[in-house]
């Protein structure tokens, strides 16, 4: 048996704990703003919290999370205005947005551990996350809106 918080809320799961964490999240939770990308952690759009930091859920074993907090897009915030959320709005980061709540995850996870991040600390602590459409300028400038609040 894996307990385990998603969001805030105690959660447990009597399946293969070999199943990986973002299908849990996806089929069990329905929790489905974490996106299934390319299921080898390359692209980062199934980035999720793990005891807070970010993971790629496509490849966390169940087993993997036993014990641990689980933050999705859906419990970053709960109106969706964490700082990286709002500054995406502001800027209207997203194109076609596939990728978006893993870029999310993964900026907030950057800036709860460097609050004032450079450019280059943006482009190294980002760089795991693909974007199909380019938004790379974008999501950039909505990181350092986040970390400043301008």
């Amino acid at each position: 048996m894996v307990k385990l918080q998603v969001n805030g809320k105690d959660r447990s799961w009597d399946g293969d704990p070999d199943l990986p964490l973002l299908w849990y999240l996806r089929d069990e939770a329905g929790l489905t703003g974490t996106k299934f990308g390319c299921g080898q952690a390359l692209c980062g759009a199934c980035t999720v919290h793990v005891d807070g930091t970010a993971v790629r859920s496509c490849i966390t074993a169940m087993s993997a999370v036993d014990g641990s907090k689980v933050v999705t897009i859906e419990g970053l915030h709960p109106t969706g205005d964490h700082p990286v959320q709002k500054a995406w709005r502001e800027l209207n980061v997203p194109q076609c947005g596939f990728c978006q709540a893993g870029q999310i995850m993964q900026a907030a996870a950057l800036l709860a551990g460097q609050g004032n991040p450079s450019d280059d600390d943006i482009r190294s602590g980002m760089s795991g996350n693909i974007c199909r459409c380019g938004c790379y300028q974008r999501i950039a400038a909505a990181v350092r809106v986040a970390a400043t609040g301008t």
